[in-house]
C-alpha cells in the first residue's frame, strides 16, 4: 500500500486474512526439508555449481498454482561464495517489480554485492496465505534458488511492508529455523503466525500516526517475539508528533542471538520514513545492520546439501572486529522532543573520514538540570554533565560515510535543549542544527 486507495481495501483484505489463516493453520507447519532447515554457515547444493539462474523474472508450480518471482544476483557473483539472502515482500496492490523498483527497501544498495535478492509476487496483489499457501511458496522459491546458487543458509532473511510486513512476520512465525531475522515495516497479523512461539530476531517499524494500520498493531507482533527471545517486555520511547524524528529501541534482556529492536517513527503509513530536513530514509540503513549484524558471509569450504534433520541458529551474533576504536572526522545532529520536565534526544553521527571506525564512543555535554534515565542503542555515562555514549555490539562499526543513530529519554528542570559539544573517539564533530 502506498496511497489512498489502498486504505480502503487493506482493512476488509485484513479481516479476510485473519479469518482464513484459522483454516489452513495446520498447513503452515509442512514444506520443504530445504527451505525449513538450516545450520550455522551451512553451504547450499549450488556452492561450486554453474549457475543457471539469472537477473530475471521466473514462473514456478507452487501448490498447484502457477505463481512467480523476481531475482537479483550480486554483481560479481561467484558459485565459491555463500551469499545472503533477502526476500523481499510487496504491499497490497503493490508488485514484486515495486519492491526491485526501491531497491528491496534501500537494502541493495546496502549490502555491497553480498546478497542475492527475491521478490516473489502474491496472489490478488497481496498476502492472505490461504491454506498457507504463500509460506509454501516461499519454500518453493528458497529450494529451487538454493539448489542453484551458493547461499549462507544461517544468512536467510526477509522484509516487507504493510502486507508485505504481515507477510515477513507470518514467515518468522512458521519458519523460524529458515529466517535468521526479519523487518516488517508498518506490519500487522495479517497473513497468520503458526505457530509463532519459537525465537526469532526481530526488527519492527511503524508510524505513531499510522492512518491504515494502527500503531497498536505492529507494537502487538513485535510483543509476539519479545516473549518468544526472552525479552524484557518495556513500553520503549516513542517520538511526539510533529517532532518529525524517530526513536529506535534495543531490547534488554533477549536471548544470547536473538534481538529485539523497534523504531517508531512521527509519521503515516510509509514504506521508506524519513526524518525532518534529511533527504533520504533511515529504514535502510538501520535494518541492514539489524541484519548483518549475525556475522560476516565467508565463502564455504565446499559445497554442501541441506542437513538432514533440524537444526538452530548460531547461539551468539558476531561482533565486529575489537580493534582499537580511531579518531575521525564526523557530524552530529540531534533532534529533541521535550514537554513539561522530560525529553527524549535522538542523536545521529555520521563518519566523514576516510576509514572505517570499529567500536566508538561520542562525548557530549547535557544542559544543566537533564539527567538521563532510560538509553537505546548505546550506553550512557555519566547521567548527567560530560556524557559518553558507546555503541552496543550490534553498530559497532561505522564504515566511511555512514551514520549510526542512538538516543536516550531525561529529565530536565527547565531547559530542554539538545545536546552540545560532540566528539567521535576524541575528535571533534561538526553539528547539524536542526
Amino acid at each position: 500500500m502506498t496511497g489512498r486507495r489502498a486504505r480502503s481495501t487493506i482493512l476488509g483484505t485484513a479481516c479476510a486474512a485473519a479469518m482464513v489463516v484459522v483454516a489452513g493453520a495446520a498447513v503452515l507447519t509442512g514444506g520443504t526439508a530445504s527451505a525449513e532447515q538450516r545450520s550455522a554457515a551451512a553451504a547450499t547444493a549450488g556452492c561450486g555449481k554453474t549457475p543457471t539462474l539469472r537477473d530475471g523474472t521466473y514462473q514456478i508450480q507452487s501448490g498447484g498454482q502457477n505463481r512467480s518471482y523476481i531475482l537479483r544476483l550480486p554483481a560479481g557473483y561467484t558459485s565459491s561464495q555463500a551469499y545472503r539472502l533477502v526476500v523481499g515482500l510487496h504491499w497490497l496492490n503493490g508488485s514484486a517489480n515495486d519492491v526491485v523498483g526501491n531497491g528491496f527497501y534501500g537494502l541493495q544498495q546496502q549490502s555491497g554485492n553480498s546478497a542475492i535478492f527475491v521478490a516473489p509476487q502474491g496472489l490478488d496483489a497481496g498476502w492472505a496465505n490461504t491454506g498457507g499457501r504463500d509460506v509454501t511458496l516461499v519454500d518453493d522459491i528458497l529450494r529451487t534458488v538454493e539448489n542453484d546458487l551458493c547461499v549462507d543458509t544461517a544468512q536467510r532473511f526477509a522484509l516487507g511492508f504493510s502486507y508485505g510486513g504481515a507477510m515477513s512476520y507470518a514467515l518468522a512465525c512458521a519458519r523460524p529455523t529458515v529466517f535468521r531475522a526479519v523487518a516488517p515495516i508498518a506490519g500487522a497479523n495479517l497473513s497468520g503466525c503458526t505457530p509463532g512461539t519459537q525465537p526469532v530476531a526481530y526488527f519492527g517499524i511503524h508510524g505513531t500516526r499510522d492512518s491504515v494500520l494502527n500503531i497498536s498493531m505492529g507494537r502487538s507482533i513485535r510483543d509476539t517475539f519479545v516473549r518468544n527471545n526472552g525479552c524484557t517486555a518495556q513500553n520503549p520511547p516513542e517520538p511526539g508528533q510533529g517532532s518529525g524524528t524517530h526513536i529506535t529501541t534495543a531490547y534488554s534482556g533477549c536471548r544470547s542471538g536473538y534481538p529485539v529492536q523497534w523504531a517508531a517513527h512521527d509519521g503515516d503509513h510509509v514504506p521508506l520514513p524519513t526524518d525532518r530536513n534529511s533527504s533520504s530514509s533511515w529504514v535502510p540503513g538501520e535494518v541492514w545492520r539489524f541484519f548483518t549484524q549475525f556475522g560476516p558471509v565467508t565463502p564455504p569450504s565446499g559445497p554442501s546439501t541441506p542437513p538432514s534433520g533440524p537444526s538452530t541458529p548460531p547461539s551468539n551474533p558476531s561482533t565486529p572486529p575489537s580493534s582499537p576504536p580511531g579518531a575521525g572526522t564526523c557530524r552530529a545532529s540531534s533532534a529533541v522532543n521535550a514537554w513539561n520536565n522530560g525529553l527524549t534526544a535522538n542523536i545521529t553521527v555520521t563518519n566523514t573520514g576516510g576509514s572505517a571506525i570499529n567500536g566508538w564512543t561520542l562525548a557530549f555535554d547535557l544542559a544543566a538540570g537533564q539527567t538521563i534515565t532510560s538509553g537505546w542503542n548505546a550506553t550512557y555515562a555519566p547521567a548527567s554533565g560530560r556524557v559518553t555514549a558507546t555503541n552496543v555490539g550490534h553498530n559497532a562499526t561505522l564504515a566511511p560515510g555512514a551514520s549510526v543513530s542512538f538516543g536516550f529519554q531525561a529529565t530536565h528542570s527547565g531547559n530542554g535543549a539538545a545536546p552540545t559539544g560532540y566528539a567521535l573517539n576524541g575528535s571533534a564533530c561538526t553539528t547539524l542544527t536542526p
